[in-house]
C-alpha cells in the first residue's frame, strides 16, 4: 500500500523538491485523493522553474524529472476529476515542453482525453530511490586534516589546554601579571 508520510518528510526537508511534489502526486492519485494529486503536480511544475527538466543524478537519483512528464500527470488527474477540457489545455501546454519529434505519446493522450478516456500518470521508475554514490558516501567519513590542536600561546603560564572554547573563567589569585608584565 502507498503512504505519503515518507514524501512529506522529504518535502519538508526540502520544499524546492520537484521530484518529492512529483511521486508524492503519484501516491495521491493511487489513493484516490485527486485534488491532493493535483496541487503536488503543480507544485512539482511550478519548482521546476520554467526548465524544459531536472536531472537528479547529482542527488543520487537516476532520474530526469521532464516538465511534459508532470504536464502529462496533471492531466491524468484533471481526467480523474471530470475537467476534460482542462486536460486537454494542459495537454497541448506539454507538447510544448516535448522534445521535438517525439509527441506520439502526447497526441495518444489527447485523443483519449478527447473520447473522455482516463490517463495513467507518469511516475518514477519503481525501485529508483535516492542512493548516494558509493565514493561519495565514503567521504562522509570524518577526517582530521588539522591534526591535535596546540596551544600556542596563552596568558596563563604552564598552559596545557587543548581544545577551542570560549575564555575559561580564572581562579582568583592563579595568575596574576606582575607589575613589569603590565607595562
Amino acid at each position: 500500500c502507498f503512504s505519503p508520510q515518507a514524501f512529506n518528510k522529504t518535502i519538508e526537508k526540502d520544499n524546492s523538491l520537484a521530484v518529492g511534489y512529483f511521486q508524492r502526486g503519484f501516491v495521491h492519485l493511487q489513493l484516490e485523493m485527486y485534488e491532493e494529486a493535483l496541487s503536488d503536480y503543480h507544485m512539482a511544475f511550478s519548482h521546476l522553474r520554467e526548465n524544459p527538466f531536472i536531472d537528479y543524478k547529482q542527488l543520487g537519483l537516476r532520474h530526469i524529472l521532464y516538465a511534459w512528464e508532470v504536464l502529462y500527470s496533471t492531466a491524468a488527474v484533471q481526467c480523474h476529476l471530470q475537467q476534460w477540457q482542462e486536460a486537454r489545455v494542459t495537454l497541448e501546454k506539454a507538447v510544448v515542453w516535448r522534445p521535438e519529434r517525439r509527441t506520439a505519446i502526447l497526441e495518444l493522450a489527447l485523443e483519449r482525453v478527447q473520447d473522455h478516456l482516463f490517463l495513467e500518470p507518469m511516475l518514477v521508475p519503481l525501485g529508483e530511490l535516492f542512493r548516494p554514490r558509493k565514493k561519495e558516501v565514503e567521504q562522509l567519513d570524518s577526517k582530521d586534516f588539522l591534526g591535535k590542536p596546540k596551544v600556542i600561546s596563552s596568558i596563563i603560564p604552564n598552559d596545557e589546554y587543548i581544545g577551542f572554547e570560549p575564555l575559561r573563567p580564572q581562579k582568583q589569585g592563579f595568575y596574576e601579571p606582575s607589575a613589569d608584565a603590565l607595562r
